[in-house]
């Protein structure tokens, strides 16, 4: 990150409790300009991300005394919209989806490329706070991201973990075209190779919980273009 502006006063929060990654971690951000805290626990990790003014935080998934999932939750829940880059060992799809349907911005799975790790970072840093309700509206339709609800009106809507990923990458772009593409990235990873078709299977099933029983049409198929979501 040398020669790439002044980040002196960019300033992050690593929560991770291996000391020796964290060490590490800090000296490699240092070097780079960056003004780096450290946190070793989920409970004090949260507490530093609440008041510390922080530009982005760096968070391990498992952690003493408050999880990863739950620290990005409550803070979610609490309006605050610090950008996140998840760590974690879990590598399943799932984990990747849980960490990102619960507020998370990114997720690097361990062992990590630093290279990877500092791209990522630039691209949080980058793109910076950006306020997001804590709960997402499409006409009546609700999705709760903190805490992975749906519901239409007052009827609860309960959905798989992958249906509410895409739903979730859907409502949050509301209006636009979504291309499967994209889809497939967010509720799966970069690296699926299978049938892109299952995202189709996956919309069929979402229109028959959140729009078939409700009499809507809220979730739209753009023919060579994608999916769109919209009141």
């Amino acid at each position: 990150m040398r020669g790439r502006g002044k980040l002196g006063d960019v300033r992050l929060l690593v929560v991770e409790d291996e000391a020796r990654l964290a060490s590490a971690l800090r000296r490699g951000l240092q070097a780079e300009g960056f003004a780096v805290d450290l946190a070793g626990d989920g409970l004090d990790g949260l507490e530093m991300a609440r008041h510390g003014g922080y530009d982005a935080m760096i968070l391990d998934v498992m952690l003493p005394r408050l999880s990863g999932y739950r620290v990005v939750r409550q803070l979610r829940a609490e309006e605050r919209w610090l950008p996140v880059l998840m760590l974690s060992a879990k590598d399943g799809e799932y984990d990747q989806a849980d960490g990102l349907d619960c507020g998370a911005d990114d997720y690097l799975t361990k062992p990590f490329s630093y290279v990877v790790l500092l791209a990522r970072l630039r691209a949080l840093v980058r793109r910076g706070v950006r306020e997001r309700p804590a709960v997402l509206a499409v006409g009546d339709l609700r999705v709760d991201p903190a805490g992975l609800r749906c519901s239409r009106g007052d009827v609860q809507i309960a959905l798989t973990p992958k249906e509410f990923a895409i739903l979730h990458c859907l409502a949050r772009r509301a209006g636009e075209v979504v291309p499967k593409s994209e889809l497939l990235a967010r509720a799966w990873d970069f690296a699926y190779d299978g049938d892109s078709n299952v995202v189709e299977v996956y919309i069929s099933a979402l229109r028959r919980k959140i729009d078939k029983p409700f009499g809507r049409t809220t979730l739209r198929t753009v023919r060579g273009a994608g999916y769109r979501l919209e009141a």
